[in-house]
């Protein structure tokens, strides 16, 4: 089959690899529908050193079940799925707290002999646990909505939900990419009253608004906490969702934030420690987030999706196909693109 493979930064290719058969009972072959590109894989993408085992890239998809493991019970060939950014048991003690990421069974797509989310197929380990079937056909106008399930959407919510968004509250998103627009979403679905996003794209920006922002601001660094604060009586917003990933955007982070209130890190951290020290702590400032648990998520967020009440994949502006996709990861990293689908 074809699949997207990363030689080194800059260099992504599609070549051919083996097709993804059954290797253990548990597993399941699914066809991959809807592919799309993170802005997480713009990291590697700007790092990678070059590497002879280039690796299947891609960590959110949905597709049809092509073939199913003697264990799978709860899924059939046909079937339209979503998978998380990640696969899990479903069972361990973690999986049932809802913390899947964190499944010792589990791990990321691309890695370990498992295919990546980029190609034209992949194979699905601990198919039952991993997999969510999808009440749709393949050729639904609603699948870039429910591909937002597989990452970003769930990723939005759960920086509002670790951040404790209730209704009536305030709330500053910092970052107006396709996870920062997600994490608007989610702050209005939570019921907070007002969501000041922090953003300078205007093509962006203006999503968020679409999506619920209440305010925008531009302006980064000790300007843009002054606009929030201004904005806000000069107190800040009770809750701040952090979905960039940069120092910068986790000090700006804490300059929003209301004394005693609550940031969530999302955005996967670029930076080796957390900027935070004396001041912060005589604050009372909660810092919490984390890598988002995408499964726990899924079957909750999707009725809002069926039912019309949100629309996030509009998140994705472009679409390439398969043999494209060294073209989609250049739009995105030069921003050209805020998300991209990538059709095999």
């Amino acid at each position: 089959m074809r699949a997207t493979l990363l030689h080194q930064a800059g260099d992504v290719l599609v070549g051919n690899v083996a097709d993804p058969k059954i290797q253990e009972p548990a597993d399941a072959v699914v066809r991959i529908v809807l592919g799309c590109i993170c802005g997480s894989d713009l990291w590697p993408y700007k790092s990678q050193p070059l590497t002879d085992t280039p690796r299947q890239m891609g960590h959110e998809f949905l597709g049809v079940v092509e073939e199913t493991g003697p264990q799978v019970t709860g899924l059939k060939p046909g079937d339209v799925v979503v998978a998380p950014f990640t696969y899990a048991d479903g069972t361990c003690e973690y999986c049932r707290r809802g913390l899947h990421t964190s499944c010792p069974h589990g791990g990321p797509w691309g890695v370990g002999g498992v295919d990546g989310g980029q190609g034209q197929a992949t194979r699905v380990p601990y198919a039952d646990g991993t997999l969510v079937k999808l009440p749709v056909g393949e050729d639904s106008e609603l699948l870039p909505d429910l591909l937002t399930l597989s990452d970003v959407l769930c990723t939005g919510y759960h920086a509002a939900r670790t951040a404790g968004v209730t209704r009536g509250e305030s709330v500053t998103v910092i970052g107006d990419g396709a996870v920062g627009l997600s994490g608007v979403i989610a702050a209005k679905l939570l019921g907070a009253e007002r969501i000041i996003l922090m953003g300078r794209h205007t093509p962006r920006t203006d999503l968020g608004v679409d999506f619920g922002a209440t305010d925008v601001v531009s302006a980064r660094g000790e300007e843009g906490v002054a606009a929030v604060r201004e904005l806000t009586g000069g107190h800040g917003t009770e809750r701040v969702l952090e979905c960039v990933g940069l120092k910068d955007a986790l000090v700006q982070a804490a300059g929003v934030a209301r004394d005693g209130g609550t940031i969530s890190r999302v955005g996967a951290p670029q930076y080796p420690e957390v900027p935070f020290g004396f001041g912060e702590f005589m604050r009372n400032l909660t810092l919490t987030g984390g890598v988002a648990p995408a499964r726990a998520y899924i079957e909750e967020l999707m009725p809002h999706i069926l039912n019309g009440g949100i629309h996030p994949g509009r998140v994705f502006d472009r679409t390439v196909a398969l043999d494209e996709v060294a073209e989609g990861y250049r739009l995105m990293n030069d921003r050209e693109a805020l998300k991209v689908i990538v059709r095999p």
